[in-house]
């Protein structure tokens, strides 16, 4: 039963017939981490902590730098040095003081990932790296912890969410990417550059399927991906296939979800 100061903070939520009172008690004992607290990250930890999401864990080993204030809205100069989980977990801490938000400040590898993912609902991911993106696909899986995955670069931005053991159809990131480029050949927003305004397209997104999983509301991206062209101001939704040779999901128990 929420109470009166809930019902009124969590009122806009209440009022969708798709969410309710109930998708709103669910949002509030949710367990979500958050991989990631740059571009992408930032919006996501402003709307899940907004929303009230009970539990929210933010990982991330980076350190505020001025550059990511052109896009990373979450953090101010003062930040400029200090530990991004600190930073953002204080963030969502100070807009939404019902909630419970900490920092994890350690890189996460594919074993620490597996063992941490089992803790909480649902995973949203914005690394900037492929190979930290399939190891946490692997974490995710070995978890069956759902996890929402969401990139940007130059003018695209991409979401889905992966849960392959869901559906006998259902993709797992190693289907749509099977291995991590060559390393000079892997270049990120550091090289490549980023407008500022596409990671609140991505975070926003991310932010919305994390809250459609956690409350069973409408259809989520589940076996698709979005791509926005901010350039083109265009958006498709595309099919993800499973690939029945994929290493890693092709054995999997698909009867369980």
């Amino acid at each position: 039963m929420l109470d009166p100061d809930a019902r009124d903070r969590y009122l806009r939520h209440i009022l969708l017939k798709e969410i309710g009172a109930q998708g709103q008690q669910r949002l509030l004992a949710a367990r979500v981490l958050v991989v990631g607290a740059g571009g992408v990250g930032s919006p996501v930890i402003q709307y899940l902590a907004a929303a009230g999401v009970g539990r929210l864990a933010i990982a991330d080993d980076d350190t505020v730098a001025l550059s990511n204030l052109q896009r990373q809205t979450i953090f101010r100069d003062e930040d400029v040095g200090a530990p991004k989980a600190e930073c953002a977990a204080r963030f969502a801490r100070a807009l939404n003081p019902g909630i419970d938000a900490t920092p994890i400040v350690e890189r996460l590898d594919a074993r620490r990932a597996a063992a941490l993912f089992g803790e909480f609902d649902l995973v949203v991911e914005g690394v900037d790296a492929i190979a930290t993106r399939l190891a946490l696909n692997e974490a995710s899986i070995a978890a069956r912890t759902p996890m929402v995955s969401a990139a940007l670069g130059r003018f695209e931005a991409q979401v889905s969410l992966y849960k392959p053991w869901a559906g006998a159809d259902l993709p797992c990131y190693r289907c749509f990417v099977p291995e991590a480029p060559p390393r000079e050949a892997a270049l990120g927003c550091a090289e490549e550059g980023v407008i500022g305004p596409l990671a609140g397209v991505a975070g926003s997104m991310a932010a919305l399927e994390a809250v459609k999983e956690l409350t069973g509301a409408g259809e989520t991206l589940a076996g698709r991906l979005f791509v926005f062209d901010g350039l083109s101001a265009s958006a498709r939704t595309v099919r993800l296939p499973r690939d029945p040779n994929c290493s890693l999901c092709r054995t999997i128990d698909r009867s369980v979800t």
